[in-house]
């Protein structure tokens, strides 16, 4: 795809996970965005926190701290596994990138400084990720958390299918 037959930003098939989507902007304007918070909350983003979260928003999957390890080598930052682990830390914590239990890895936001629960939809042929936003409290799950008076602070959904561009793929 060439970028004059990229979808721009206002174009409905620019959204990010499986659809087709304008991918230079959508990283640009999610590190534009992190910039801006962390210059707001007086966050550091350093060098390298930077680079793994630019790492993760090229690749729209999850990828492990081992392989982001390996691309920041690539990119010249540290090889120790200390070093991508503190900057997946921090990123994981500000809301920047999400864990994605499953898979032991990590994928960007694509809400970054909104309050939400994700959703994740994950392909299990090629391991793509897409975050879609979901409402557990108001589901089957926040109902039964009410009935038992419980009060949930925090959940991830997984789902584990096969995405637009592997259907073809997949065995009945």
């Amino acid at each position: 795809m060439t970028s004059e037959t990229k979808p721009g930003p206002d174009d409905p098939k620019a959204s990010v996970g499986f659809s087709i989507h304008d991918h230079d902007t959508c990283v640009a304007q999610a590190l534009s965005a992190v910039e801006a918070r962390c210059a707001e909350e007086g966050l550091r983003l350093t060098p390298v926190r930077r680079k793994v979260l630019e790492l993760l928003l090229q690749e729209h999957k999850a990828l492990g701290a081992y392989a982001i390890l390996d691309l920041l080598r690539e990119a010249g930052f540290g090889s120790q596994p200390p070093v991508a682990y503190r900057a997946l830390d921090f990123l994981a914590e500000h809301g920047f990138v999400h864990k994605i239990e499953r898979l032991n890895a990590f994928v960007a936001c694509t809400h970054p400084g909104e309050t939400h629960s994700p959703a994740f939809m994950i392909c299990r042929l090629c391991d793509a990720v897409a975050e879609a936003q979901s409402a557990p409290a108001r589901g089957a799950l926040g109902a039964a958390a009410r009935a038992a008076g419980f009060q949930i602070e925090r959940t991830v959904l997984e789902a584990e299918g096969v995405c637009p561009a592997c259907v073809d793929k997949a065995a009945p």
